[in-house]
């Protein structure tokens, strides 16, 4: 799959795949439904920081394994914004989509 193929869509998928994954690794059970709203930090979160941290390193495995595209996500842009890119599972498919766009 290349880059350009690689939409929003597919990158939120990607973060949903990788949650499953972290949250099995770390034997936390896993909320009713996972989608674009479920919160990954902050109040109501999924994961503690340390998940946060295994979930960042999944999905950025995930990427380069899967379709061959290195990022960093846990960059200094990232950790600067206003908003945090790591707060529900559909800003950080936005913010995937738009680190590789920008690539």
């Amino acid at each position: 799959m290349s880059v350009e193929a690689l939409d929003r869509d597919v990158c939120v998928q990607i973060v949903i795949a990788s949650l499953k994954e972290v949250l099995v690794m770390n034997d936390t059970p896993a909320p009713a439904t996972i989608d674009e709203a479920t919160v990954l930090v902050g109040d109501d979160a999924v994961l503690d920081s340390l998940g946060v941290v295994s979930l960042i390193v999944e999905i950025e495995q995930r990427l380069e394994m899967d379709h061959s595209i290195a990022v960093t996500l846990a960059s200094d842009r990232a950790m600067s914004q206003r908003n945090s890119p790591f707060r529900t599972v559909g800003v950080l498919g936005d913010y995937i989509s738009a680190t590789i766009k920008e690539g």
